[in-house]
């Protein structure tokens, strides 16, 4: 980035442009310079001192000339910035390094660097960077902090330069800027067993195994990097083309989690609200799943799946599973309240198929939303809901609470249905709901006489 005014060729636009720019530049030092050499010259006039004239001239003349060569000074200064990390769970510090190089020929002045940076993350960071020699270069960093998700711009940087008198300051801004992704805070869970769909990894799993036989095999083509010991020749020569054997295939259980977003089932706001919770217990769900090898994807009451590869909106084998935390991650980062007042978006996308597990955080419920979440479970291996009244996370509840149609009603109607359903009080942790919900379902499937062992379900 070059620093400075513009090449002496330009129009009288230009130059008057330029000339405003540097004036309105001045210091506090710099106008009180100028004011007493304008009235000094003044009184000198009135009263016929030459000597006072001179002195008036200088003290007015100073400031302009200062003005003058900061103006048409020429920095080439290149500014680059790196965030450490990119991505950060809200309540933690990233670090921001900020890199200055002088590209030119030519020393600079004193120069005080900034960044812009909104005031959620803090003050705004200034630095004072001494003379940087020809080619040299200053490193300098800061600290920012976010206790609400979201993404924030960084940006862009700002160098303010001065004269060695202090008679002039001028600002000028690189135009590129970075964005700081504020993610939900993860809740590290307990490995427990949730009956889910029978597929997976574990002792649950089955595999689609290719054929040994000669005969019976069932080849596909050769895709690079595939091992040549596995080409089969009596069908490279049958097709053509060369073709290998199909190895065993492990299928990924899968698992949807369905985040209640609607705007009219939570109250509160800020970062202990009950929707805020929510997000968070949907991102711990999200990442412990895809560590435990799940095909997971995120569906929240307007329909809309994350990620959405492939037809079924799952996050596939051929897709790792870092890639899949981060889209998700990145998407509840910034996820807000929607404007619809059902569930019935999220329920046509669930009964499309066996969906595997399905875990759902429900904000407030009432008779005929909490019918239409009961049918949720017909196509799903698994359920688990977490059932928030957002009432009962604000200091004053909104409305009396009515027995008959409270969160206990609720949730009788959740498990009725076949859901393992549980209330969530205010500053209760995931990781102690989640044991209770492996404790609940193992009772729910004693009772029926059956057992969450082989074949029935995956390790959560």
């Amino acid at each position: 980035m070059t620093l400075g005014a513009a090449s002496a060729d330009t129009g009288r636009s230009d130059r008057s442009c330029g000339v405003r720019t540097a004036l309105a530049g001045l210091t506090t030092r710099g106008r009180s310079f100028l004011a007493a050499g304008l009235a000094a010259a003044v009184c000198a006039y009135v009263l016929g001192q030459p000597d006072l004239l001179r002195v008036g001239m200088l003290l007015a003349a100073l400031p302009l000339i200062c003005a003058a060569v900061l103006f048409r000074t020429r920095y080439r200064v290149a500014g680059s910035r790196r965030l450490s990390p990119g991505r950060v769970p809200a309540g933690s510090e990233a670090r921001v390094h900020l890199r200055m190089d002088n590209v030119s020929r030519l020393p600079t002045g004193l120069l005080m660097l900034q960044d812009r940076v909104p005031y959620v993350l803090g003050p705004r960071p200034r630095f004072v960077l001494d003379r940087v020699e020809a080619g040299g270069r200053r490193e300098v960093s800061y600290r920012v902090r976010s206790d609400l998700r979201g993404r924030y711009p960084l940006g862009p940087l700002q160098l303010r330069l001065t004269d060695p008198f202090g008679m002039c300051e001028l600002t000028r801004s690189f135009s590129s800027s970075d964005t700081l992704t504020v993610i939900p805070r993860v809740e590290a869970l307990p490995p427990v067993r949730l009956a889910g769909e029978a597929k997976g990894y574990g002792d649950g799993r089955q595999r689609s195994l290719a054929l040994a036989g000669e005969d019976d095999v069932i080849p596909r083509g050769y895709r690079y990097g595939d091992d040549l010991r596995r080409v089969h020749w009596r069908s490279t020569a049958r097709y053509g083309e060369l073709m290998v054997r199909r190895e065993e295939q492990p299928q990924r259980s899968r698992c949807t989690v369905l985040l209640d977003t609607r705007g009219l089932a939570y109250h509160g706001a800020g970062p202990d609200s009950a929707f805020e919770w929510a997000v968070g217990g949907a991102a711990s769900v999200l990442v412990h799943m895809l560590e435990r090898g799940f095909s997971v994807r995120l569906l929240t009451d307007t329909g809309n799946s994350v990620p959405g590869e492939g037809a079924d909106g799952f996050a596939g084998a051929n897709q790792e599973s870092a890639d899949a935390a981060g889209l998700m991650m990145d998407t509840l980062a910034v996820i807000d309240h929607s404007d619809g007042t059902g569930l019935s978006r999220a329920y046509d996308v669930l009964r499309g198929g066996n969906e595997g597990l399905l875990v759902a955080f429900f904000g407030d419920l009432d008779e005929e939303q909490a019918a239409v979440a009961a049918r949720m479970r017909q196509r799903s291996g698994g359920a688990v809901a977490f059932l928030l009244d957002s009432e009962t996370w604000v200091r004053e509840p909104i409305t009396p609470s009515d027995p008959m149609k409270g969160q206990e009603e609720r949730l009788r109607m959740l498990r009725e249905a076949g859901w393992t359903a549980l209330g969530v009080p205010r500053g209760t942790s995931l990781e102690a709901l989640w044991r209770q919900a492996d404790r609940e379902r193992s009772g729910v499937v004693t009772a029926a006489g059956g057992t969450a062992g082989r074949g029935g379900g995956g390790t959560a």
